[in-house]
Formats: C-alpha cells, sequence, structure tokens
C-alpha cells in the first residue's frame, strides 16, 4: 500500500507559548537532585543516547575512525558501560565510520541538505541524502531552510522535508530546525509542528554551530510539540536536543523532563538522543566518581 502523503493544510495551528510560564516550568526540572543508584542509570542511560559527533572542515578519515573506537570502547577499563547510540559525520565519511563499526550495533548518523546553511537548491539537497544513504548512512539530519521559514514560506519548508522523507523511505529522518536562528519560542513550536507533520521521524534543535542551541525552554516547546502530536494520533516522534549539552548535570535535567513531559516510553536511544562530542567524557568522569569514589582525571578519557 503507497504511504499517505502529508498535507500542509492538515497541520493543526500551533499554540501560542507563554514564555514566563515555559521559564517556570522547566526551572523545577533544574532543581531536581539525581543521586546514588538513580544518578548510575541515569548517567548509563545518557551515555546509551549520545549521537557521538564529529562536523568539521578539519575531519579526516583517521579521526573519524577514532571517534568509532570511542563509540564502542568509552573506557577501556570499566565493564559494563553501554555503547553511544550513533555516531554522526558528514556524508563523505559515511563510509569511513561504516567500516569502522561494521561489527557494532551503532547506528551512522549523517547530516545532509548543504547542513549547516540549508542554502542550496533541492536537487542539491537530494543528491546529499541520496549520497550518504548510497554510502550507508541509516539515519539522516536535514537542516531545514530557516531563511524560507522567517520569510512565512512555510509550505516550502514542510514540502522540503517530506521530500527527503520520501527519498530516506524507511530510514530515520532527524528535522534540524537551527532553534538559534528562529526569533523566539512561537516560532519554535510553529517549526517543530510543521516537520512533525511532514514526516519527521526525529526533531532535532540546532546544527551545533549557532548559539543559543538546546537551551531546556526550547527543548520543552519541541517536547510539548511532540506529546500533542501523539495525544492527536498516537505517532511517536523522537527528539534530539544537540549543541550546548556538555555537562552531565544538563543532561540528567533534561532527562527528568522528558519523562515528566512524555513518560518513560521516550526514555530509549530509540526516541531521544542528545547530539554531542564533549558530553561523553563529563558523563564517564561522574559516572567513575560514582564507581571508585574520586574523579579520574582528564588524561583518562580520550579527546574527542
Amino acid at each position: 500500500m503507497k504511504a499517505h502523503k502529508p498535507l500542509f493544510s492538515q497541520i493543526p495551528k500551533s499554540p501560542t507559548i507563554d514564555k514566563v510560564g515555559v521559564e517556570e516550568r522547566v526551572s523545577r526540572f533544574q532543581t531536581r537532585s539525581i543521586k546514588g543508584t538513580a544518578k548510575m542509570q541515569g548517567l548509563s542511560m545518557v551515555l546509551s543516547m549520545i549521537d557521538l559527533t564529529t562536523l568539521e572542515g578539519k575531519d579526516t578519515p583517521n579521526k573519524v575512525r577514532q571517534m568509532c573506537y570511542k563509540a564502542q570502547h568509552l573506557h577501556d577499563f570499566q565493564d559494563g558501560l553501554p555503547t553511544v547510540a550513533a555516531v554522526c559525520v558528514y556524508p563523505t565519511m559515511v563510509s569511513i565510520a561504516k567500516d569502522a563499526l561494521k561489527d557494532s550495533s551503532i547506528k551512522i548518523a549523517s547530516v545532509s541538505t548543504a547542513f549547516p546553511s540549508g542554502q542550496s537548491t533541492f536537487d542539491v539537497k537530494k543528491s546529499d541524502t541520496q549520497f550518504a544513504l548510497d554510502a550507508g548512512a541509516d539515519e539522516i539530519d536535514m537542516v531545514i531552510s530557516r531563511g524560507k521559514f522567517l520569510s512565512g514560506e512555510y509550505n516550502f519548508v514542510f514540502d522540503e522535508i517530506a521530500a527527503i522523507k520520501e527519498i530516506c523511505g524507511q530510514k530515520r529522518l532527524k528535522v534540524i530546525l537551527e532553534t538559534g536562528e528562529l526569533a523566539n519560542l512561537d516560532q519554535v513550536r510553529r517549526a517543530s509542528d510543521i516537520a512533525i507533520h511532514a514526516g519527521a521521524d526525529f526533531i532535532k534543535t540546532s546544527t551545533g554551530k549557532i548559539q543559543p542551541a538546546a537551551t531546556m525552554q526550547v527543548t520543552y516547546t519541541m517536547l510539548m510539540a511532540i506529546k500533542d502530536h501523539y495525544d492527536r494520533t498516537g505517532i511517536m516522534v523522537g527528539m534530539k536536543p544537540a549543541g550546548g549539552i556538555s555537562t552531565s548535570k544538563l543532561a540528567l535535567h533534561n532527562l527528568v523532563m522528558v519523562k515528566e513531559i512524555l513518560g518513560e516510553a521516550w526514555l530509549t536511544n530509540e526516541w531521544f538522543r542528545f547530539g554531542a562530542s564533549s558530553l561523553a567524557n563529563d558523563v564517564l568522569m561522574q559516572y567513575m566518581k560514582q564507581v571508585t569514589g574520586k574523579y579520574q582525571s582528564a588524561d583518562y578519557f580520550t579527546i574527542d
């Protein structure tokens, strides 16, 4: 049976966001103290949800191979640690990552659609995506056309996302909103609703190239869009905050927020990810502190 094609006209009107209310709700999540066994479980969960990422112009095959090794061996002297969920690289590095991870279950995510700016033709964006998929990408992280969105051309943005999802087929599509370039939380909510209804499997805050990125206020707003969609349709959509989450404390606060808004069903790497490069090391330091009672030197951890 042919899949139902999403229609822009079916998107419900996005609610107006109460910025003060969002800030008050988020502040409650930030006061939670997680200790003992719950903290250990939370830290292990965070590690399993990381998309370990390198997206630099200076990326080399050896750097990608090193990152893939770390993805599989977060700490060589501590048993029982999970692997990360995925590695995220440019399309030209997908084949390198695929070879390095061939004996693991770690997913390979690739950015596409003229990441990070999104400023190109659709033919280029389509080719970019197809190249990554042909090279072996399991997941695609696309950027939306923020210029079109900010100009009010919402239908254009919707159609572009839907077309990329059609190319991806069963491969998971994460749609990057680049929230640091959106004017306010109302715009974040509108972009979230458009992406979800156009077929996004995940919505993602940022490329990591623009600040502010994954603030808890932005993530909260996007989680509420996911919740409202689920309440209406019963369809789950994933969430990926990326950029600016570099400490275990902030990551754990995000998990508390996810659990309270969406429920425990989203507390797996199937439905929640962290886009990160430096987060893993901080989480590992906190984890080893719980195991040994003292902090290990940063020299014990590889530089991402």
